[in-house]
């Protein structure tokens, strides 16, 4: 097993209205269902896990919601899909705004840059309790975030970028890109 250290964050995010509008692409949301999602938001904030894992020369930001949350979301989806597609919604931006807490960086990049999942960050995550999925990528919790901590880069340093469409330009939303990362111009 790999060495690695665990720091805890206490990091109590605030209901965002506007991100959750916007994560949802509504254009209003009513009062009856403002208040259930902000007793969603309530309910869930001690299901959240925010740590730094430093596993040596790389330290990374790790963020996820219980799997309790995604059975609520599940059960949900069977009461009610446009409730289900809203509770969705806030979980992921729970776990958003976890991370901007921390690293206000990401939200100027956009998104938060998935690193390449090492040896020494495998076995730190399936300690903790949060494992990759088989040999990709994907984390076993459905709400949850992995990046780099301190604040690396955008969309360059992603280890997703080849399947992301904005890793891949095919997004109007705009990164950080650092320097020596710029896409080469063409001279007319």
């Amino acid at each position: 097993m790999s060495e690695y250290t665990v720091e805890r964050l206490d990091v109590a995010p605030y209901f965002d209205m506007e991100r959750i509008i916007s994560m949802t692409q509504e254009t209003r949301i009513g009062g009856a269902t403002l208040e259930r999602l902000m007793r969603l938001w309530e309910a869930w904030l001690p299901e959240l896990t925010v740590e730094r894992i430093d596993t040596g020369k790389i330290a990374y930001l790790v963020v996820w919601l219980s799997k309790t949350v995604e059975e609520a979301v599940d059960k949900a989806w069977e009461d009610s899909p446009s409730d289900a597609y809203l509770d969705n919604a806030l979980a992921q931006t729970l776990c958003m705004e976890a991370v901007h807490a921390v690293l206000p960086e990401v939200e100027d990049a956009g998104c938060a840059p998935a690193p390449r999942p090492t040896d020494k960050l495998r076995a730190a995550l399936e300690a903790e309790g949060l494992p990759y999925l088989h040999d990709g990528a994907t984390l076993s919790r459905r709400y949850a975030v992995v990046t780099h901590h301190p604040f690396k880069g955008g969309c360059e340093i992603c280890h997703l970028q080849k399947e992301c469409p904005k890793g891949q330009g095919q997004s109007g939303s705009a990164s950080v890109v650092l320097p020596g990362y710029e896409k080469p111009t063409s001279l007319p």
